[in-house]
């Protein structure tokens, strides 16, 4: 059954915090501005050398650590609690906790904790039930781990579970913290840049690591004005390599097509595309394939990972975040760090804030294990 003859799922409230602000507003004014939440760092409790990505500075971090000590919560879950409370206040209307699910996307949680507090605190699941007693949700919470592509699973799964009518309200949060666990491990794969990111860009040399909690709340009420609706999702699996994406694209361009078929739409109806551009070889050229094998060269696209580096399980949602921004002000996201194109396929890559009419907007991303996920937006005054 297509999207758009089930119940409606609307996002109704978002937030972010991260390298370039602590509210939504924040990122916006930074990726319009092209500002770049990238940076060398030197901490050695993170890395031995010098290295390039985007890490919260100390003083939004204090804000974040004073207004969760009402929990005794970890740092990990402060961010996710922090982004959860601060989406739930732009409500104008406050929604019904006993109608909603709270939905934690990651892939790393506490893992920075190892050794240190007992085995059972590390469980995301642990973590996600925290932040829902913390939120006071009383239904079970949901944790989505899988790979790169969790955000964008999250945002479908919170989808099915509202157009089934379980719950009429989800809290959606994305959240990793910059961790020397997830450093060292791309560092041993040689897949971290030794600069600022360049997405699909020819020069490009790697990624850099991100850390970041960001929130989406869906609902199916309309009692708080629409931000912006998702119309639809798909997975697919390339079946590949455990860390290699497909050589063809042909499975994250089978996510695509589904996802436009189950929203009722065909690719020429999508005006802007939210990347997954991490800036490693393969990525961008499977990518690039995918776009070209479904006549998409033409369409406007961005990857945010030039502004705010790769933030694993926050990425799907953050991007998402910024993709409602976009049709909430009609205006293209540039991709920091492009200059020449190094893909194999032509690609329209967007280099500056641009007005521009933004009906449907495309999210792909893709992960370990040759996992792709899209999902479909709407502008809400369509």
């Amino acid at each position: 059954m297509a999207a758009h003859k089930m119940i409606p799922v609307y996002a109704i409230a978002t937030h972010a915090v991260s390298a370039l602000g602590i509210n939504t507003e924040s990122h916006w004014h930074a990726v319009t501005g092209n500002r770049t939440g990238i940076r060398q760092h030197h901490d050695q409790s993170l890395a031995d050398a010098p290295f390039w990505g985007a890490v919260i500075d100390p003083q939004p971090w204090q804000l974040v650590h004073a207004q969760t000590t009402s929990w005794p919560l970890t740092a990990f879950e402060k961010m996710a609690v922090y982004s959860a409370l601060h989406a739930l206040e732009q409500l104008e209307q406050i929604i019904d906790l006993n109608e909603t699910v709270f939905i934690l996307s990651t892939t790393k949680g506490n893992i920075e904790l190892l050794g240190e507090v007992p085995d059972e605190k590390i469980g995301l699941m642990h973590s996600a039930e925290a932040v829902s007693k913390a939120l006071a949700i009383p239904a079970k919470p949901v944790v989505i781990s899988h790979a790169c592509v969790s955000g964008v699973v999250a945002l479908q799964y919170a989808q099915a579970l509202l157009q089934s009518g379980k719950y009429k309200n989800a809290i959606v949060t994305g959240c990793d913290r910059f961790s020397k666990f997830v450093l060292s491990g791309f560092q041993s794969f040689h897949a971290v840049a030794d600069g600022p990111c360049k997405p699909f860009d020819v020069a490009r040399s790697g990624i850099n690591l991100g850390e970041a909690a960001a929130t989406i709340v869906l609902s199916t009420e309309l009692h708080n004005e629409p931000l912006a609706q998702l119309l639809s999702g798909a997975t697919s699996n390339d079946a590949n390599h455990i860390s290699g994406p497909s050589r063809t694209g042909e499975e994250l361009g089978l996510a695509i097509s589904k996802a436009l078929s189950l929203a009722g739409l065909q690719s020429s109806d999508i005006d802007m595309i939210s990347a997954h551009g991490t800036a490693t070889l393969y990525n961008d050229e499977m990518e690039s394939k995918a776009f070209d094998m479904l006549g998409m060269n033409n369409v406007p696209l961005h990857s945010l990972k030039g502004f705010v580096g790769h933030t694993l399980g926050a990425a799907g949602v953050l991007e998402s975040v910024m993709i409602i921004e976009s049709l909430r002000h009609q205006q293209l996201i540039p991709s920091a760090g492009f200059e020449n194109l190094g893909v194999p396929k032509s690609l329209n890559i967007t280099r500056s804030a641009t007005n521009a009419k933004i009906n449907y907007a495309l999210k792909t991303a893709s992960g370990f294990g040759g996992c792709n996920a899209t999902a479909v937006w709407k502008a809400a005054d369509l």
